[in-house]
């Protein structure tokens, strides 16, 4: 942290109380969200959190600083508005497996080809969880759900595999049982410039028997003991990324800093000297609305 920093763990603090579920993996985020934000000297006035429709949503109002909460699947449009706008303004979207993968994975994809500079943070506890526990892309085959008594029929989705097949420039996977380490890979995700996305296992403890937050402890490892692990390796990025059952890497998988962010591969923003919302001005539309007076 910067010795100029004036930035608490109280200016990310809310008066609301939270109404997760007990012992719910979104109470670690949050601890390690405004961790990370701290650390990195993230001022409430210099960044925007943004939060889609789903339990992760439901911490919109219980973190301080500027806050948007938008509809299911839609949050990384906005998200990617606002860090083209104003780049001054450190932005971090949340989104949860069902939302994400389900209604807006357009936006994700996307997202990682434009390589805005944005965190996108995401909620996997491979449920729908606010709406009582349906299946989710990411549901696990044969799992029977509230929706799917008999067992979940569909193959499910492996985020990081796709993720890594889009050639991004930042993936990260990480636990909601430590904080810690939630902390550290967030950081690292704020600093880089470019689209980062971060993959939280999170453990869903009313709706989701199958991954508790035990089964993730006994089998996540960090790629960081691998010997000689080059995070910069694409195709040892998706080797490690693969298993999700027996030995389930987390860390910062790979990481590409050399690829250029969105703004600085336009062209007609190569020689700007002033941020998109600086250059927005009041302007009369008195002439626009003479034409339907005439």
């Amino acid at each position: 942290m910067s010795e100029n920093c004036s930035c608490s763990f109280h200016d990310y603090y809310s008066d609301n109380i939270y109404t997760w579920c007990t012992n719910c993996g979104n109470y670690g985020i949050h601890a390690a969200v405004k961790r990370a934000l701290v650390a990195e000297c993230c001022e409430p006035k210099d960044t925007l959190l943004c939060f889609d429709i789903g339990c992760n949503g439901n911490g919109s109002d219980k973190i301080g600083g500027y806050r948007y909460h938008g509809l299911h699947g839609r949050v990384i449009p906005v998200a990617v508005g606002a860090a083209i706008a104003n780049r001054r303004v450190k932005v971090l979207a949340f989104g949860g497996d069902g939302g994400t993968l389900g209604e807006g994975i357009n936006h994700l994809i996307h997202a990682v080809r434009g390589n805005y500079n944005m965190t996108f943070i995401l909620h996997n506890n491979l449920n729908y969880g606010l709406t009582q526990g349906q299946a989710s892309p990411t549901t696990k085959l044969e799992m029977k759900m509230n929706s799917s008594p008999d067992g979940v029929s569909s193959t499910p989705l492996h985020p990081a595999r796709m993720i890594l097949s889009l050639n991004p420039t930042f993936v990260a996977r990480t636990f909601s049982g430590d904080i810690n380490h939630m902390t550290e890979v967030i950081r690292r995700g704020v600093r880089h410039q470019g689209f980062s996305f971060i993959e939280i296992y999170q453990n869903c403890p009313t709706y989701n028997k199958a991954t508790p937050h035990q089964w993730y402890q006994d089998r996540i490892y960090d790629v960081s003991t691998l010997p000689d692990y080059n995070a910069r390796d694409l195709n040892r990025a998706r080797e490690v990324a693969e298993d999700l059952e027996n030995k389930i890497a987390v860390g910062v998988l790979y990481e590409n800093p050399d690829e250029p962010e969105f703004l600085k591969r336009v062209a007609n923003r190569q020689n700007a000297t002033t941020e998109l919302v600086d250059e927005v001005k009041p302007g009369s539309i008195e002439s626009i609305l003479n034409r339907f007076n005439q």
